[in-house]
């Protein structure tokens, strides 16, 4: 089937995963598109090789179409290197050390590590981000659309009661932050496929898809969302369009 869309859920940071599930994806092929929903960095223990692998290894070896979209995690990196954020970096469970010691080596942090004077002044500056790699976050698009579906990495905006269109966002920040769980319940517009929300925290007696796996992969009405956890203990997942077929790092 031509022009097919393959979907990626969110990656953070877990290079082994990616490359287990590419290698479940059928052949791809210059009809295809390639896209990520974005969150590529923090808490796996290689952000570093999955910008790498992303941005270098796959342009190099797949003929189709590839689309990387923006992630509430790159957009804080952005933030934090332009302005600091404080009140992001020390929140462990956002992964920003084990981003850091990705680039700059030491071991893989747990939730109780406290990095020293000099790791923490680094991470408050994004300065350990190279240059190269920052420019990349700044030029990632907040949403893209094929003829399948809508794709943003959160969620779409609400304006005067109504879910819109990305291209309508007041704000293009909110599809990268998004967590409204009426979108998840309401929504039946066109297809929108989304990460961002894992999927075990959304109501699975509405899921039609393995609605007993509250880790899988969550579809109701015109939402499917695909953040099954990688980088977090969970698995990565793909979604192709328009078969509808799921992919997962976790299968053989």
């Amino acid at each position: 089937m031509a022009n097919r869309t393959f979907a990626i859920g969110d990656v953070h940071g877990d290079s082994g995963q990616l490359r287990a599930l590419m290698a479940q994806l059928p052949e791809l092929t210059a009809d295809d598109t390639l896209l990520f929903l974005g969150d590529y960095v923090d808490r796996g223990p290689d952000s570093a090789g999955v910008l790498d692998y992303v941005r270098h290894t796959l342009p190099a070896t797949t003929p189709a179409r590839l689309v990387t979209l923006r992630g509430n995690h790159e957009d804080a990196w952005l933030k934090i290197v332009s302005q600091g954020w404080l009140a992001y970096v020390i929140v462990s469970s956002n992964g920003c050390l084990s981003t850091m010691r990705s680039f700059v080596g030491g071991p893989p942090p747990d939730e109780t590590s406290i990095p020293p004077k000099a790791e923490f002044e680094a991470l408050m500056r994004g300065s350990f981000l190279p240059a190269d790699v920052v420019d990349w976050m700044r030029q990632l698009p907040y949403w893209y659309e094929d003829e399948h579906a809508l794709y943003v990495h959160a969620g779409l905006p609400m304006v005067d009661g109504d879910w819109v269109h990305p291209s309508q966002a007041k704000d293009p920040s909110v599809l990268v932050w998004t967590r409204d769980e009426r979108f998840f319940r309401d929504y039946e517009g066109k297809l929108v496929v989304c990460g961002h929300t894992p999927t075990k925290t959304l109501p699975p007696e509405l899921s039609s898809y393995t609605p007993k796996d509250p880790t899988d992969t969550w579809a109701h009405g015109g939402v499917i969302a695909i953040d099954t956890g990688c980088g977090q203990g969970g698995f990565l997942t793909a979604l192709e369009l328009p078969a509808l077929r799921v992919y997962e790092s976790r299968r053989p």
